[in-house]
């Protein structure tokens, strides 16, 4: 087809909703060659001159009925396709759905230009270097252990869908690295799949989770054909990866963003702990990465693994469904588990450091081997960094507020002035706004408080500190107090000879509606380090939760509470979208909304003094209408014009709707 009669359909680089759609523009003759389907253009705007960047998403003829001339491209940026068919789609899709804009998601899946990295591989493309092919000289293929001899390997090159049941336990790499037996299982069935000639990508929720997938993956594929793709690396870094990755077949490891990883010949995705909150995206239009894992599975076939140490609710309702299949090891693991709710501490070091009897001798023996048992470090999961992160009044016991900023006061080490956790000032002449009195007292202790009460108890004992501010990844075999923050518990070699599970009751007084599950993950995480045999002391907490916990069963703790949740109208039995902004601009919303399409409206009720929300809740067959509805008012207030403040006529205020389906901070 000659160049003056082909259309080039582009996808404008703006978060402004009135431009989502694919604009038509002439493709110039000294462009016809470089004008391919994904790559980077350049394009006018008919507005003061301006160009805007965006994606060449399709070529086509011409429309009949348009007889006036359209603008040309106005440059190439770059020869390479970087935006696939398959990508596009699911951007479409799931901006859609969200009620948002394609290119918010675009910008999640393209990484920025590195011309250097860029030209580096266009090099070396055309000086024949090809992707790893599976037949290369790499290590034996590696079973999954577990499941049965070949049960899940089938199952993933079938295409199926699955909720996967891991084995809680530790497993030791060849080169003697110990990970979760997780990874392991996730990376055969990743190499299983790129052995196949397909692409496997494999989500996982933070470093330490990606650092042992990418450990067990060293071990069992070759390092060409892994491509890590994360927040923790490099412009450069990112975008060499995701050349890789659109090189060929890969092995595609990283954070939540990877599921949009360009994939050829998507035969796996998989998402580890989908019910982690660092898997739902903070940024417009707030898609979880679960939920794009579901749509792109869908879209694109191959395999889709849900797994988690804590069958998330969401993974439950599909199962129901009958969308995902339950599948799970030969035989139950379950680890040895103390409840310690109604003990007391008689040693009065061990009531110091908030340890009671139980947990107290556990401790103790596994750091002396009295039971029998090999020494070794024990783990202490404690809620909270820092030394004292919450004070209040010693008198009348109300929290301790910042005079500055009214942020909440701590002391960040012993003997040291308290000072604001928001705006760091000190407190130096605190009083108490309720009673006037000046002295203060604990309310919480942290990691730091928690390590010198534990270090005092077991005098001669080496203490390790594991939070935020003090990363350790990894501890030896040798006797060692590790006091941890949860989801910061470091990997012992050969796993800890005791974990005790301190301040379960401050975890569980969390106002959210996923607080259960997030403790049973934090719990079972801690409980997974521990060696085979080793004890979990589960200190302060009782009642159903505890007791799932201790007997493992936590697929019919996500049962019972998905049915709990159906009885209320809660998340996710039924879908809901919160839209917040100026009142006019809520209830424009919700006049545009036909209410046939809802269950019910919550609201709108005050966010602040400018501010309001309100909540659509509607069953999840309804979703692509509602979507449609909601954001033709987006467009719509984007685009009308605004009355500038008095005095300053070359003013607009800018829109202020917000609107995000599947809002995780409603409840």
């Amino acid at each position: 087809m000659p160049a003056a009669a082909t259309v080039a359909r582009v996808a404008l680089d703006s978060p402004l909703p009135q431009l989502d759609h694919l604009f038509d523009y002439s493709v110039p003759d000294e462009l016809a060659e470089q004008a391919v389907p994904g790559v980077r253009v350049r394009v006018p705007l008919r507005s003061a001159g301006r160009v805007a960047d965006g994606y060449l998403v399709e070529l086509a003829e011409p429309d009949e009925a348009f007889s006036g001339a359209l603008s040309p491209l106005e440059a190439v940026v770059s020869p390479v396709p970087v935006l696939t068919e398959p990508v596009w789609r699911l951007a479409r899709r799931l901006a859609d759905r969200s009620a948002g804009t394609a290119s918010d998601i675009l910008r999640l899946a393209v990484p920025p230009r590195m011309v250097r990295v860029e030209k580096a591989w266009l090099a070396a493309r055309e000086a024949g270097a090809s992707a790893p092919a599976p037949t290369e000289a790499q290590p034996a293929a590696f079973p999954v252990r577990g499941y049965g001899a070949g049960v899940l390997e089938a199952a993933v090159a079938a295409g199926e869908r699955i909720a996967l049941r891991p084995i809680p336990r530790l497993s030791r790499l060849p080169d003697g690295t110990w990970v979760g037996e997780w990874a392991v299982t996730l990376a055969a069935l990743a190499t299983a799949t790129w052995r196949a000639g397909s692409t496997a990508i494999v989500a996982v929720p933070d470093h330490r989770d990606l650092e042992q997938l990418a450990a067990a993956l060293t071990a069992i594929a070759p390092p060409s054909a892994v491509v890590r793709a994360d927040a923790s690396q490099s412009n450069p870094e990112r975008y060499k990866g995701f050349l890789a990755a659109l090189s060929g077949p890969r092995i595609v490891i990283g954070n939540r963003s990877v599921v949009y990883a360009p994939a050829a010949r998507l035969g796996l995705v998989a998402v580890w702990e989908d019910s982690d909150p660092l898997f739902a995206e903070p940024l417009s239009p707030y898609v979880h990465a679960r939920d794009a894992a579901l749509v792109r599975q869908e879209l694109e076939g191959g395999a889709l693994v849900l797994s988690g140490l804590v069958r998330s609710v969401e993974a439950q309702r599909l199962v129901d469904l009958g969308w995902l299949r339950d599948l799970g090891p030969e035989r139950a693991y379950t680890g040895k588990v103390v409840l310690t709710a109604n003990q007391s501490a008689d040693e009065p070091a061990a009531r110091a450091a908030r340890i009671p009897s139980s947990a107290w001798r556990a401790a103790r023996e596994a750091l002396s081997g009295e039971s029998g048992r090999p020494r070794g470090p024990v783990l202490v999961q404690v809620a909270r960094p820092g030394y004292l992160p919450v004070l209040s009044c010693a008198n009348c016991g109300q929290a301790a507020r910042c005079a500055r900023c009214t942020g909440p006061l701590g002391q960040r080490r012993a003997g040291a002035t308290p000072s604001c956790g928001w705006c760091g000032a000190l407190a130096t002449d605190w009083h108490c706004t309720r009673c006037e009195q000046t002295k203060l007292r604990m309310v919480t202790p942290g990691s730091g408080r928690t390590a010198e009460e534990l270090g005092r108890a077991f005098p001669g004992t080496r203490v390790i500190l594991a939070d935020g501010d003090h990363p350790v990844q990894r501890v030896g075999p040798a006797p060692a107090l590790v006091v941890a923050t949860r989801g910061a518990e470091p990997i012992a070699e050969g796993g800890y000879q005791a974990v005790l599970l301190l301040d379960g009751e401050r975890m569980l007084a969390r106002e959210n509606l996923h607080v259960a599950e997030d403790c049973l993950r934090w719990w079972t995480s801690a409980a997974v380090l521990a060696a085979a045999g080793a004890p979990t002391v589960l200190v302060g907490v009782s009642g159903d939760l505890a007791r799932d916990f201790a007997t493992g069963r936590l697929v019919d703790f996500a049962r019972e509470e998905l049915a709990d949740r159906r009885q209320l109208r809660f998340p996710p039995a039924v879908r809901l979208a919160s839209v917040t902004g100026a009142a006019e601009s809520v209830d424009s919303v919700l006049k545009a909304v036909d209410p046939d399409l809802l269950i019910d409206v919550l609201g709108p009720a005050g966010v602040d003094e400018k501010t309001v929300r309100a909540i659509l809740r509607f069953e999840y067959a309804k979703g692509a209408d509602v979507a449609a509805a909601v954001r033709a008012t987006v467009v719509r207030n984007a685009t009308q014009r605004r009355r500038a403040p008095g005095g300053r006529p070359g003013y607009r205020p800018a829109p202020t709707l917000r609107v995000r389906f599947d809002d995780p901070e409603i409840l």
